[in-house]
């Protein structure tokens, strides 16, 4: 049997290397038999169990009592008067659901070559799950969970499809959908950009040379040394004009939808437009990428600022500016097991340092760390503090393994970079596997990462702004909702600032170069049909929790806990 494994996994972002099932993400039973039984009785699951000395086991009594999770009232994810509060939502993003996206550069992407296209990804994004034309329908869908928020982007292709050129009806459009959220009770958290652009900013048909400069129709991208300056005034122009035009009706706002996996796969291994490769190609122009979109985010937060300027909740607050982080549990890992090689656990410090931290420091401290040493020498003073709240966004656990360097600038190899297997995993449940993603759900991995950022920034106020599984069972959805939950209240027994829960995602969708095959959705769509939504059993799950508030003893009996997983259909 072969399976495909997956890199850095945002919600379908993902680049396939096909390996023998014997080296498959997961852990060595030892370690992870010691580790697991840990989390199962810090967390009160009924699932641990006690090995006896000879290696046999015996039937023992390890038996936890399992009490009800109770989690408080929706409120603010940043200000100081959000503490203890907790958000229930679901989040989107426009060019994954909605329809027409004709000027987007993941329609010249995606787009088959025979239909005018460059035809990469398994799938054309073509009608998505007809978002768009649904928009005002799929309201009811979120009204009848219960939730608190939705989380959506603002298609910047669909409002700006030439450059300084603004679409009114598509502003129009989401004025609609704003006032139709507002009337459900239902707050809105718009995400500025999330992996898209109008085909202008870097236009994916053209080479990375830009022989004849920036133009109108091709800024050149996030690496060119005019055209990076130039994006980050245009995405500071059109959140200016989101702000001014949703800022009466919208307090919470993202800014980057996961800068880092968005570089890496759009300008690093090429599996997003505009489909550029400096990371192994050119990697000083890869770093000025991350230095422009870091920039950008900072020109967003100041142009949010300075023009919502109405209180929309009454909370004292009238923009609460994030933005949201793919998180991992990296492992140091060696011949697919957990390692204490020297050269591993440097390897995992890098990789976790540019993948968790470098972003969030820039913005903490205003500087960049150009060479990664983890030390900013270059000094950016207009990004100090441009940072209320960071959404974390959590999928798998992956090793790092430091004794062969694929990766420039953090000399290590990623499992999850399709490079080798060193550094990969063995699975010791298959349960835990996630066959549509090729890599392994492990619950304790968003505890983990929550805890290190509650260490090191106490003061930054976290949302789960995404986490969820790629299924077609719906049981096993609803497992992947409570045993989240368990882990996040986990967290937040332990002091951390966690302010909400928002499942990946609403409705099934586009996954970006894994096209139509993944299903995240609460609610399925019936893509070859009518494009009907029927909820999932993790969407009944869920609307109960959040109707009440709370995770009852059934649910955790029934969903929670560290063992099996109901296993997903073959």
């Amino acid at each position: 049997m072969t399976m495909k494994y997956c890199i850095f996994q945002s919600s379908g972002l993902c680049l396939t290397l096909l390996l023998a099932s014997g080296l498959v993400a997961g852990c060595d039973a030892d370690d992870a038999e010691t580790d697991v039984t840990d989390d199962a009785s810090d967390s009160g699951s009924p699932d641990a169990d006690d090995a006896v000395e000879d290696g046999e086991t015996e039937e023992t009594d390890t038996t936890v009592e399992v009490t009800e999770i109770s989690f408080g009232a929706a409120g603010s994810p940043a200000s100081a008067e959000g503490a203890g509060s907790f958000t229930f939502g679901a989040a989107t993003a426009a060019a994954q659901i909605e329809e027409g996206h004709v000027d987007s550069d993941w329609w010249v992407w995606s787009q088959r070559v025979e239909d005018g296209g460059l035809g990469k990804g398994l799938d054309a994004v073509g009608d998505g799950a007809r978002g768009y034309s649904n928009a005002l329908a799929d309201i009811a869908i979120v009204e009848a969970m219960n939730l608190d928020a939705y989380r959506f982007s603002i298609d910047w292709a669909r409002v700006e499809p030439q450059r300084d050129v603004i679409n009114n009806a598509a502003l129009a459009h989401y004025d609609d959908f704003i006032d139709g959220l507002e009337a459900a009770g239902v707050d809105p958290m718009i995400t500025v950009h999330h992996f898209s652009n109008p085909i202008w900013a870097d236009d994916p048909r053209n080479d990375d040379t830009c022989a004849n400069g920036i133009s109108d129709v091709d800024l050149c991208g996030w690496g060119h040394e005019e055209g990076g300056a130039a994006l980050i005034e245009e995405m500071a122009e059109h959140a200016a004009l989101l702000a001014q035009r949703y800022g009466d009706r919208v307090d919470d706002w993202c800014t980057i939808n996961e800068p880092i996996n968005y570089i890496v796969a759009s300008y690093g291994a090429a599996v997003f437009p505009p489909g550029r490769t400096f990371l192994l190609g050119d990697f000083p122009r890869f770093v000025r990428v991350i230095e422009n979109i870091i920039g950008a985010h900072a020109a967003i937060y100041d142009a949010i600022k300075a023009n919502d300027t109405i209180d929309a909740d009454g909370d004292g607050v009238a923009a609460n500016v994030g933005y949201t982080l793919s998180i991992a549990d990296w492992v140091p890992a060696r011949n697919g097991q957990i390692s204490d090689h020297p050269a591993d656990l440097a390897a995992h410090d890098r990789v976790e340092y540019v993948y968790h931290y470098l972003f969030t420091e820039s913005l903490r401290n205003g500087s960049f760390d150009a060479d990664l040493d983890g030390v900013g020498e270059i000094e950016h003073p207009e990004w100090e503090d441009r940072l209320d709240w960071m959404g974390v966004q959590y999928y798998f656990r992956a090793g790092v393994n430091g004794n062969i360097s694929i990766i420039p600038g953090v000399d290590a190899d990623v499992c999850t970079t399709g490079f080798g297997v060193a550094s990969c995993l063995r699975v010791e449940d298959e349960t835990k596997w996630v066959p549509e993603m090729g890599y392994e759900y492990y619950e304790p991995g968003i505890y983990n990462v929550i805890m290190d950022f509650a260490e090191r920034w106490p003061d930054l106020p976290l949302t789960v702004t995404e986490a969820g599984i790629a299924t077609n069972v719906g049981a096993r959805r609803a497992e992947n909702v409570v045993r989240t939950l368990e882990q996040i209240d986990r967290a937040i027994q332990e002091g951390a600032d966690v302010r909400g829960y928002y499942h990946w995602s609403l409705i099934d969708n586009f996954e970006w170069a894994e096209g139509y095959g993944p299903r995240f959705g609460l609610y399925s769509v019936d893509f070859d049909g009518d494009y009907a939504r029927t909820p999932t059993e993790g969407a009944t799950v869920l609307a109960d929790i959040a109707a009440n508030r709370r995770v009852s003893v059934e649910q955790r009996e029934t969903y929670g806990g560290l063992g099996p997983m109901t296993p997903e259909e073959e």
